[in-house]
């Protein structure tokens, strides 16, 4: 039998050692480690001490224990249960009820809340969650406000929660997995390497002119014949925006199996896949010989087009249409570092866009009134998209004076750096090298040319693409199993991004 003394002095330990690994570890807030000793703070302390304070509470004699109150691990009916082990008491989380919410301690200074509501309506087992469509099938409208757990406990698998029946309805029992819960806690919580949502995990990285030295390239035959060339190629758009592929046959129908290889193409005004010169067979700019300067495309669209493949099939008879590349998120950060205020006012002011060139159509956003030229995540407040086309730029209007000029004097510092020498990446494109750039963040122009040049591409909606990437890095890149009974083909009920 495990006794009471000996789980006091497991918990104390425990809670120490928590203590140790706060108080030891460099932290976003600075903290640095002390040498071998366990040095903490008088608050950190003190929440130790209520920690181990609250987990003595809880060891009673079981004739004593109180349902709703902190639980271990009692698989099954408690009564006559073997008591837990010392190394699954060591494992497992503490876990406390009130009226309104679970409470779960990760370790001594680290609690979580979840509310009563919420676990409840999400729930995962079979009877509220299907299991191949991975759709909600609990009605969210049936369960009771004031839900209240009847019974909380932690086990190896992750928090039990038994629910009251309701109505004509009979007890209901949920498991959320600890690590689901350390993914949705309502304030971060830290998370083990092995703990980490891979598919989340991505960091950008931002690039000037000096890309030139070794820009992303991953060979046409390797993403047409394999998948994981594939999903190679779509990470490395992830991850820096655009990606060259050598060893294109240059003509528009190998050009067109690569893009669907990718994605789906996205239909536009300019048909699906297109194959142009500069004739002017459209109302655009980009039929001409005109150099144009870094832009993003279909700004006038409420959802610009997410993924542009680009491929010079040929240029005969003159000189000149260099491709320009420019990192719009590397030049907002620098934007934002050195002119914040201008920052937020690109941010903020909301700019009108407009296609008109052509007599039957004629698109804007909805609503009229456009997007920021920089958008921004509303939860995290990180920058996701760029949007700008100057010259595809309707009437500002609803602005005051004093907010004209603020954005007016924003604008050109924007401009001014994406011209800087530091943020353009100029290349000159060839036969048999495709590029595909992230139109939501890298902005593209061209330098007048002369001569016939003819271009063959399309565009790819963003959602199809990270649709894509997102199925081949649960195939190919690995993610937390939090579902026992997730194999290879079976996409886990608790998957991170849903």
């Amino acid at each position: 039998m495990f006794s009471c003394s000996s789980m006091r002095a497991a918990f104390c330990r425990q809670a120490l050692q928590s203590g140790t690994r706060l108080g030891g570890a460099k932290s976003a807030g600075g903290l640095v480690a002390s040498s071998s000793s366990a040095r903490l703070s008088a608050s950190q302390r003190n929440a130790t001490a209520r920690f181990v304070s609250s987990a003595m509470s809880s060891f009673k004699p079981r004739s004593a224990a109180n349902e709703n109150g902190l639980q271990r691990q009692q698989p099954g009916d408690s009564r006559g249960a073997p008591e837990p082990s010392s190394s699954q008491l060591k494992d497992v989380p503490l876990v406390k009820t009130d009226e309104k919410n679970v409470r779960v301690g990760w370790d001594p200074l680290t609690w979580s809340k979840f509310h009563n509501f919420w676990l409840r309506d999400h729930c995962r087992c079979k009877k509220c969650f299907h299991q191949i469509t991975k759709q909600r099938l609990v009605n969210t409208f049936d369960i009771p406000p004031d839900i209240q757990p009847s019974k909380a406990e932690a086990t190896s698998e992750g928090l039990k929660v038994t629910w009251p029946g309701h109505s004509s309805t009979t007890p209901h029992t949920s498991v959320y997995p600890w690590t689901w819960l350390k993914w949705n806690a309502h304030e971060p919580v830290s998370l083990k390497s092995e703990e980490e949502p891979l598919l989340q995990l991505r960091e950008k990285v931002l690039w000037g002119a000096k890309i030139v030295q070794e820009p992303p390239t991953v060979d046409h035959d390797y993403v047409m014949n394999n998948e994981r060339g594939l999903w190679k190629l779509l990470n490395k758009i992830d991850t820096f925006g655009f990606c060259f592929v050598p060893g294109v046959e240059a003509t528009p129908e190998a050009t067109e199996r690569l893009t669907r290889r990718v994605a789906n193409i996205r239909q536009t005004q300019y048909g699906s896949f297109w194959d142009f010169t500069s004739d002017l067979a459209k109302g655009d700019t980009a039929y001409t010989t005109l150099g144009l300067t870094a832009h993003t495309d279909t700004t006038y669209f409420t959802d610009p087009c997410g993924l542009q493949l680009f491929h010079l099939l040929s240029h005969t008879d003159g000189r000149g249409g260099e491709t320009l590349l420019v990192d719009g998120f590397y030049a907002a950060s620098l934007l934002n570092e050195l002119h914040p205020e201008a920052y937020r006012t690109l941010a903020s002011v909301r700019v009108p866009t407009h296609a008109a060139g052509e007599p039957g159509e004629l698109y804007r956003p909805s609503p009229p009134s456009g997007y920021p030229i920089l958008n921004l995540d509303p939860q995290s407040g990180k920058l996701v998209q760029v949007r700008y086309n100057n010259d595809d730029r309707s009437t500002m209007r609803g602005l005051s004076l004093d907010e004209l000029e603020r954005w007016y004097e924003a604008l050109r510092l924007w401009n001014n750096t994406l011209k800087s020498p530091d943020s353009e990446y100029w290349v000159q494109l060839a036969p048999g090298t495709a590029v595909v750039i992230d139109n939501h963040r890298v902005l593209h122009g061209r330098s007048a040319f002369d001569g016939q040049r003819r271009m063959c591409g399309a565009y790819i909606g963003m959602d199809d693409y990270r649709s894509k990437l997102t199925t081949l890095t649960e195939k190919f890149g690995g993610s937390p199993v939090t579902d026992k009974e997730a194999n290879s083909t079976a996409r886990s009920n608790w998957s991170p991004l849903f």
